[in-house]
């Protein structure tokens, strides 16, 4: 293998998915300054997501509506207006 060509900052991260409420402890070089603590009782650097394969409809098999930010009703608006 090639030498001084793999991420120096490779770690351990949690990513919280803040719709289902799932967490996973999975390796990445993400930067972030929140921390989280794990079942093994150890703090680890902590990712929120808004979707992940524990909520995106594709894996569970579930049609939800996720809407964060407004979006549905934004689009309904516009529509509506469309529609005069």
């Amino acid at each position: 293998m090639k030498s001084d060509i793999h991420p120096q900052n490779y770690r351990p991260v949690i990513f919280h998915d803040a719709t289902s409420g799932e967490r996973f402890l999975i390796g990445s070089t993400i930067v972030t300054k929140k921390t989280g603590e794990w079942t093994d009782k150890k703090e680890y650097p902590l990712v929120t997501l808004e979707i992940s394969s524990a909520s995106h409809p594709f894996y569970t098999g579930k049609e939800t509506v996720i809407d964060t930010a407004g979006r549905v009703e934004k689009f309904k608006r516009r529509l509506a207006v469309s529609k005069k």
